[in-house]
């Protein structure tokens, strides 16, 4: 019996000794990682991802080490975080065969049920269903079919700022809301308490919350979903729970509304309402493939609008207050263009200045400065360096727009004119919006017409408004240090500012337009 336990043992170490040595002999054969900073052991760098600003630790590292790719490493998980264009270039379009996956977000896909959101699902027919549905209806050659809405919520946003300049967050809310409410479901929308834009609201705070990859650990630790609601730490679980009932209120209430004013006969030209065409929809019964593929993309719509453009409009403010000298340029073109009257995209041409202020907003603060994650599907080896599967392979789009070769070594001030030459748009100066809005099979499908609400919206504020610091009981101005709230979605904390109107004859301007598409 002694002999043949013996025996037992002598196996195993046997067996032990040949899978280490495979082990070891798979690693000294493969290529070396890209470079990255050093970890600690189990927990790799997680530590250092802490804080926030993801961003600008890469591009620190990046700096650091001399290499455009950083391997991060992370319990359960690897990351290559890409610095440069080329990379980006090279590895989400020439290779993208091999990159266009999504990487698992446990919190924001699975537990709260946020597969509706396209742009997390994995690359396959599902996602590209729904990006093709998307883009047949949104197709940029369509971008002025949107132009009369979009004019009327930003015009809709001025009688709020004249008479309530202190709530213009909300008021920047519910314009930019409004056009996304009528574009995805042709829906009105409320002048105050809109369930929908609350909604949307909420849906979207706790999405950037979950979807991060350092705010709940079973991001890295997929496993901790299965772990008992009784187990100490599992308060992430119910937290999961109640955002998901939030989550599923907002896809299905407006989709709801939708049809039943298609059912009615009172539907307003939408998304929606141009898919579903003639289609009757039964609502008592769990939507078809088409039909869900619909609510889907109805709801991303609602959501990416109600997200990114008010996080960049935000930050249009933030500038406006911290650079005055680009502010008074862009009035000064304002009034020469228009000469008294509001704006409209016919005057877009005639702006290269406002055009140029929309750009470096976009290049200043980019609202998503990590892009859509991707992941690696299979093994690959790229400048001699090893991305095995199942990376997460992350955009630096930060760092691209804050790159001193390619816009120059004040890349922290905001300057427009870096965009201009001769008084119009220099074309030799990378436009931010081809590196802030994504890339390869990931890239944003609907950039174009939040580019054109942005420079709407631009236009329609610094035609009616001057944007300066508070002041205090004094008359004294209040100096304001910007915050920054980052997560997946990068904007200003809430701040005071002054809005006042420039003249009486703005105030007029503002009073005589539609009572009926006030906000309030």
């Amino acid at each position: 019996m002694a002999l043949a336990t013996l025996n037992q043992i002598d196996v195993v170490v046997i067996f032990t000794a040949i899978a280490l040595l495979l082990v070891i002999h798979r690693k000294n054969s493969r290529p070396p990682y890209p470079p990255g900073p050093k970890g600690i052991p189990l927990l790799g760098n997680l530590l250092d991802l802490q804080g926030g600003s993801e961003w600008v630790k890469f591009d620190k590292w990046g700096k650091e080490l001399g290499s455009d790719i950083i391997y991060v490493r992370a319990p359960g998980n690897a990351m290559v975080a890409l610095n440069s264009i080329e990379v980006i270039d090279d590895l989400l379009e020439k290779r993208s065969s091999k990159f266009s996956s999504c990487p698992r977000m446990p919190m924001a896909i699975e537990m709260m049920g946020c597969g509706w959101l396209f742009a997390g699902l994995p690359y396959g027919r599902p996602g590209r269903d729904r990006r093709r549905l998307f883009t047949q209806y949104f197709h940029p050659s369509r971008v002025g079919d949107y132009h009369a809405s979009q004019t009327k919520f930003a015009h809709s946003m001025l009688p709020n700022l004249l008479e309530r300049p202190e709530e213009f967050m909300d008021t920047l809310q519910y314009a930019i809301s409004g056009v996304a409410l009528s574009i995805a479901y042709g829906l009105p929308i409320q002048r105050e308490n809109d369930p929908y834009i609350a909604l949307a609201e909420e849906t979207v705070r706790n999405i950037g919350k979950a979807a991060h990859p350092t705010n709940f650990l079973v991001n890295f630790i997929p496993a901790l979903m299965y772990v008992p609601d009784f187990v100490p730490g599992t308060g992430f679980k119910q937290k999961a729970r109640e955002w998901k009932a939030r989550a599923d209120a907002f896809l299905t209430e407006p989709f709801i509304a939708a049809i039943q004013a298609i059912g009615s006969g009172a539907a307003r030209p939408s998304f929606v309402s141009e898919v579903m065409g003639d289609t009757v929809m039964n609502l008592e019964m769990e939507p078809s493939p088409e039909e869900k593929a619909i609510m889907d993309v109805a709801a991303t719509t609602f959501a990416g609008a109600s997200d990114t453009t008010l996080a960049t409009i935000k930050s249009f403010i933030a500038a406006m207050l911290c650079f005055p000298e680009a502010q008074r340029k862009g009035q000064e073109e304002l009034d020469r263009v228009l000469q008294g009257r509001l704006p409209n995209f016919e005057d877009e041409a005639s702006l290269p200045y406002i055009n140029a202020i929309v750009k470096e907003v976009i290049r200043w603060a980019p609202v998503t400065p990590i892009a859509v994650p991707h992941s690696s599907d299979e093994d690959d080896i790229y400048r001699g360096y090893f991305i095995p599967k199942g990376s997460i392979i992350i955009p630096n789009t930060w760092a691209l727009l804050h790159d001193p070769n390619r816009y120059g070594s004040d890349v922290s001030i905001f300057r427009p004119e870096r965009f201009l030459k001769d008084g119009k748009l220099n074309p030799d100066i990378v436009d931010p919006a081809t590196i802030a809005f994504g890339y390869g099979r990931r890239a944003c499908p609907g950039r174009h017409i939040a580019l054109s609400y942005l420079f709407i919206s631009v236009a329609t504020i610094l035609t009616t408004f001057d944007i300066s610091e508070e002041l205090d009981e004094k008359g004294v101005p209040i100096p304001q240090d910007i915050k920054w709230q980052t997560g997946v979605i990068s904007e200003p904390a809430p701040f005071k500012v002054r809005i006042r109107p420039q003249s009486e004859d703005t105030v007029k301007l503002i009073r005589a337009l539609d009572m009926g598409a006030r906000l309030d």
